[in-house]
């Protein structure tokens, strides 16, 4: 049975079986409850604003304009909004856009079990959490001034994301409400400050960098 004082979770990933892993194993403890899902940072948005969770366990990779401008979008509408990140990318700079965006904490899926469900109770409480793994990646690199994406801006960099998932310049125009030039000025002064030629090359180097998979 449910306690009545159980924190409210939202679960955000676009893949449906990931998230059924996820509700069955926080709900595992009786003083957590998941109370909505949403498969877009679109529909994460529009559905903080409904139920309200005390906590929202959001994903970075997904479609639309992705977790990364959710978390932004949701932590810029209510800065006391409580959301962990839950991804696979454990090197800079994830680690630090998505804090600086406003997630007070960031997970690995690789973490343990226990690990996501004391995070959540942790937040809740007002706390931050960062998994030991992503913290030792973070000390190699601190403050990402040392890594290759530091040239860009958040902005340029979330482009730059979403050009490497294989979006079209209209397509994020779209999904982040923006007229299709900026993205095409945005891709411009990526490709500039990373001394790259074309789109394919933007692909390539995020490979290397580890943002996209081969």
């Amino acid at each position: 049975m449910v306690k009545s004082a159980a924190i409210r979770v939202m679960l955000v990933d676009d893949h449906e079986i990931v998230r059924v892993g996820f509700k069955r194993l926080l709900e595992t403890s009786d003083d957590i409850i998941v109370i909505a899902e949403a498969s877009t940072g679109e529909d994460a948005y529009t559905m903080v604003q409904e139920v309200y969770p005390d906590v929202t366990i959001m994903d970075i990779n997904m479609p639309g304009i992705g977790g990364l401008e959710a978390i932004k979008r949701i932590c810029k509408r209510n800065a006391k909004a409580k959301v962990i990140a839950l991804t696979v990318h454990e090197t800079e700079p994830f680690p630090t856009r998505v804090l600086d965006a406003g997630a007070k904490a960031y997970l690995s899926k690789r973490c343990a079990p226990q690990e996501l469900i004391q995070a959540v109770r942790k937040i809740h409480k007002g706390g931050t959490y960062i998994t030991a793994r992503v913290v030792k990646e973070m000390r190699k690199t601190p403050g990402t001034e040392n890594t290759a994406l530091s040239c860009l801006s958040a902005r340029e960099f979330q482009v730059f994301s979403l050009l490497a998932e294989g979006r079209t310049p209209m397509e994020i125009g779209e999904d982040m409400n923006l007229n299709h030039k900026t993205i095409h000025s945005h891709r411009a002064n990526i490709m500039k400050k990373l001394k790259l030629k074309n789109h394919v090359s933007i692909v390539h180097f995020a490979v290397l960098q580890g943002i996209v998979e081969e």
